[in-house]
């Protein structure tokens, strides 16, 4: 499969409405960019199943800053709506090959249930730190 091109107004959709999306973030000038598009490339060519995509991080900067890219490149990785994967730097061809493998292979029921429950906790330990702030200091 060719890899599709990802811009601010086609990202979510992107994202929501497929399985598996694996994103490369890249400029032009960038050496190790431009080293790793081959390997992306024939890797999106052994899975039909999978978006590959690439976000040109000069054309799409508001998108590359929202979603905080401070290095390039960068490999994010999306399945089902959710961000398992997201490095900066280079794979070679059997890491990303096997990153995938590994994608697929999750449990993603059990994955919602553990982010479920990180962000029950995050919000009782807020809720805990705002009592603490609200309650009078002993003497």
């Amino acid at each position: 499969m060719a890899t599709t091109k990802l811009t601010l107004s086609n990202f979510t959709d992107t994202i929501e409405n497929n399985e598996l999306v694996i994103i490369d973030f890249w400029a032009q000038w960038c050496g190790p960019c431009l080293a790793f598009g081959p390997v992306f490339e024939g890797v999106s060519k052994k899975h039909a199943d999978v978006v590959f995509a690439k976000v040109d991080t000069e054309a799409e900067q508001a998108l590359a800053g929202s979603l905080q890219i401070r290095s390039i490149p960068t490999i994010m990785l999306f399945r089902q709506g959710i961000l398992l994967f997201s490095q900066p730097g280079m794979l070679p061809e059997w890491a990303l090959e096997d990153l995938i493998s590994q994608a697929k292979a999750l449990d993603m029921d059990q994955v919602r249930r553990e982010i479920e429950e990180h962000q029950a906790t995050q919000a009782g330990l807020q809720e805990d730190e705002e009592e603490r702030e609200d309650s009078p200091l002993p003497n």
